[in-house]
């Protein structure tokens, strides 16, 4: 059975994810969209006005897909220290993903022209992991706003720094498939309790012994 309206649009996204991410912005093209998901171009642009718009809509599926399997962190443990740990942990496995690292490298290629999907790219794999861990540190330790942000901060980029940068430049071995269960084996998870702890002692409510859980 053809698909159509919304499944067909599902459909014709994630086929477009595939595109972007084997061809990069500049080479893909709505036809090679519309041949690989065997529908017409005409149907293509009836769901997306244009390339920029349909790179846009798989942005956001991105930006679903991510957050989904990092989720929050107190999903994890009732424990602060180790909920941290398994979201850190998760996190650094989402973002060294293959394809996670295939497409920021793609938006990073066309930012200058194209800085509205930049900015959402942004969004999707900084900004909103910030908020979510400044949050729990909020909660969890009774910080302030901005002690909570700053130490959120802190925290990426301790994590990042220099696995992030040695991804993009093809110098790491990036995780090839993604388990929902179990950790991937190359995630360091010695090293990320190394810096969650060293994030909660700098912490005041940590050195008082408030929030430890």
């Amino acid at each position: 059975m053809a698909r159509r309206g919304d499944a067909l649009r599902e459909h014709i996204l994630w086929v477009a994810k595939e595109v972007f991410l084997e061809l990069g912005f500049e080479r893909a093209s709505m036809d090679e969209v519309a041949k690989r998901a065997q529908t017409s171009k005409r149907s293509v642009y009836a769901h997306f006005e244009n390339k920029e718009k349909l790179f846009l809509a798989v942005i956001e599926l991105v930006r679903g897909l991510f957050l989904a399997r990092i989720k929050e962190p107190a999903v994890y443990s009732p424990k602060p220290a180790e909920a941290l740990e398994a979201f850190c942990a998760r996190y650094l496995e989402a973002l060294l993903y293959e394809s996670s690292v295939q497409m920021l490298r793609i938006i990073m290629a066309d930012t200058a022209r194209f800085p509205e999907g930049a900015t959402k790219h942004h969004d999707v794999i900084f900004t909103e992991v910030a908020t979510r861990v400044s949050s729990y540190l909020k909660a969890s330790f009774g910080l302030s706003a901005r002690v909570s942000a700053d130490a959120a901060q802190r925290l990426l980029a301790r994590l990042l720094f220099p696995r992030l940068p040695r991804a993009l430049l093809g110098l790491e071995d990036l995780i090839q498939e993604f388990d929902e269960q179990a950790l991937s084996p190359k995630i360091d998870i010695k090293f990320v309790r190394k810096v969650v702890a060293e994030l909660l002692a700098s912490l005041p409510s940590a050195r008082d012994g408030k929030g430890a859980g």
